[in-house]
């Protein structure tokens, strides 16, 4: 094993003892659901360039959806955060796990991260770009002499840093990527209490693009993104069983699918087993049925059977 296999080797290990199954990992992300008629609070967000409603939802690592809140189509990316956020960090904490935060820049909240800190919980979130962290790592931005290589090269750097609106000191990780092709280098920055190196850092925030891979899954599989009611509170109630759905479907991916269809998705469950085509050829004395390739055979079926039937009933 090279030098630079092993150094990956290394951080996948640390990036995996960070989501250990005494930690828990929740990622806040928001999305948009157009609209198309005259729906209550919907307002058009310029972000979006679209007329919809700007929910916000919060998942762990496993896909689980454990909080959504509908909202106004004009709000900001993390408006009402704490309603969504707080209460699952106190029912997590109360199980004695630890908790870990995954956001994007449009979360970079002075406010958030004091409540995070006060209540013992470590994050990573991402915020933007200004001069004086481009000053910081000024001797990054500029590209090695000699031949660009194909490959990516890529940086890091770690430094405290206090911003204007903070009131304390705090840890920033900067990653700076150089492409072959392009004149300027790819920059961003993460605030974070972790206590880890700063690629591990990096490759631990990366890992909230999966949130966005829920949610995209969702829209797909369940439509969540169909909130045709007039009124909002009519809206709010279409959702929340949306994510029902979702979730149910979820717990199906995760703990029912024998390890040869383990790896699909839920759009790919539902097109693949449960929305199946068929074709019936009638004969003189007897019928055909010719089923898709991918559908749900017996063995298959008797599969999943017997792992939900190994599944343990919660007590109570």
């Amino acid at each position: 094993m090279n030098r630079g296999s092993w150094e990956s080797l290394k951080v996948s290990l640390r990036v995996e003892a960070m989501e250990s199954s005494r930690r828990v990992v929740l990622d806040l992300d928001s999305t948009e659901i157009p609209v198309y008629g005259q729906q209550e609070q919907s307002a058009y967000n310029g972000h979006f360039e679209s007329t919809c409603y700007h929910p916000l939802l919060l998942f762990n690592r496993e896909g689980d959806c454990l909080a959504v809140k509908l909202r106004p189509g004009n709000v900001h990316s993390a408006e009402n955060w704490e309603a969504v956020l707080l209460p699952e960090i106190e029912r997590q904490q109360k199980q004695g796990k630890d908790v870990v935060v995954r956001a994007d820049a449009a979360f970079a909240k002075p406010e958030l991260y004091e409540v995070l800190e006060k209540r013992g919980v470590k994050y990573a979130i991402r915020i933007p770009s200004n001069d004086i962290l481009e000053r910081e790592v000024a001797e990054l931005l500029t590209r090695s002499v000699g031949r660009p290589s194909h490959k990516p090269v890529v940086r890091y750097k770690n430094f405290r840093y206090h911003a204007a609106s903070w009131t304390t000191v705090r840890r920033v990780v900067a990653k700076v990527e150089w492409h072959c092709g392009e004149l300027f280098p790819r920059v961003g920055f993460i605030v974070t209490t972790l206590e880890l190196d700063n690629r591990a850092v990096v490759r631990f925030y990366n890992k909230r693009g999966t949130a966005e891979q829920w949610i995209r899954a969702g829209k797909e599989a369940v439509k969540l993104t169909r909130l045709s009611c007039h009124r909002f509170r009519a809206n709010e109630v279409r959702l929340w069983l949306s994510v029902i759905a979702y979730n149910l479907g979820n717990l199906w991916r995760r703990l029912a699918l024998p390890r040869r269809i383990d790896t699909w998705s839920l759009p790919s469950l539902q097109q693949r087993l449960v929305k199946t085509g068929g074709r019936l050829v009638k004969h003189a004395r007897y019928f055909w049925l010719f089923l898709a390739e991918g559908h749900l055979t017996r063995r298959l079926f008797g599969a999943i059977v017997q792992r939900l039937a190994t599944l343990s009933v919660p007590a109570g």
